[in-house]
């Protein structure tokens, strides 16, 4: 039964998803707000067919420690559907997303009018720099800005040093930095057909305050991070 409700769900996923990218290619020719309200649609549909196809659903706690004005949010990443949700909760998220991203045919383009802040990951230091001077735009536009310090996705229990970017954000943006953990992989897997009923749960954590010296804010953020995704992987 969950074998047939996940094959619904999946053509319904990609039917709509094709269909929304045929359909709003001139929406991609205004300003970035209209692009990302159209994207709210495809999200929204995208929620609903996983709630009503397979069971899955979700709860969203903490809603109060997200920042007023613009933050970073440093995102535990385990499945897709943890890149489907934030555009309901943030301000214009500018996603930090791999490069490779920006150069799919359609859905790069529309990830590009959108404003998402593409990252070449064997650029090093000229990426860097790349990746700061977009994050700042963004920042002046009054946007969120969302990374995930693993920089790929990772099955619950799982973990891998963060990555530098999120410290350079951090240290270069003078930005509050919240944490938001969540246990999507234990229902929506890594590259995985399956998609199982249940309830996953989003949480935001308390901000980080900006200033703190780079090793404190790094250890800070993993101990709240993970010490919340370990909780919610448990049950």
């Amino acid at each position: 039964m969950a074998a047939l409700r996940s094959l619904l769900f999946n053509v319904g996923y990609y039917l709509w998803t094709a269909l929304f990218l045929s359909i709003g290619l001139p929406v991609t020719l205004l300003p970035y707000p209209a692009v990302y309200r159209f994207g709210r649609m495809w999200v929204t549909v995208i929620l609903w067919l996983s709630k009503a196809l397979v069971g899955l659903s979700y709860r969203v706690v903490g809603l109060e420690h997200r920042v007023e004005g613009p933050a970073i949010y440093a995102v535990k990443h385990q499945s897709t559907w943890d890149t489907l949700v934030f555009p309901l909760y943030l301000h214009y998220p500018a996603y930090v997303v791999k490069r490779e991203l920006i150069l799919l045919p359609i859905f790069g383009f529309y990830l590009l009018r959108a404003g998402m802040i593409p990252v070449d990951r064997a650029g090093r230091a000229s990426a860097l720099k790349r990746m700061m001077r977009a994050a700042e735009s963004r920042r002046d536009q009054g946007r969120d800005i969302l990374i995930y310090p693993e920089g790929t996705r990772l099955p619950p229990g799982a973990h891998r040093a963060y990555q530098p970017g999120i410290a350079a954000l951090y240290g270069h943006l003078d930005l509050p930095v919240v944490p938001v953990a969540l246990n999507s992989g234990l229902f929506w897997g890594r590259r995985t057909f399956i998609k199982k009923s249940g309830i996953i749960t989003l949480e935001f954590l308390p901000a980080i305050p900006p200033g703190l010296p780079r090793k404190q804010f790094m250890a800070e953020l993993e101990r709240r991070l993970e010490g919340a995704s370990e909780r919610l992987a448990a049950g």
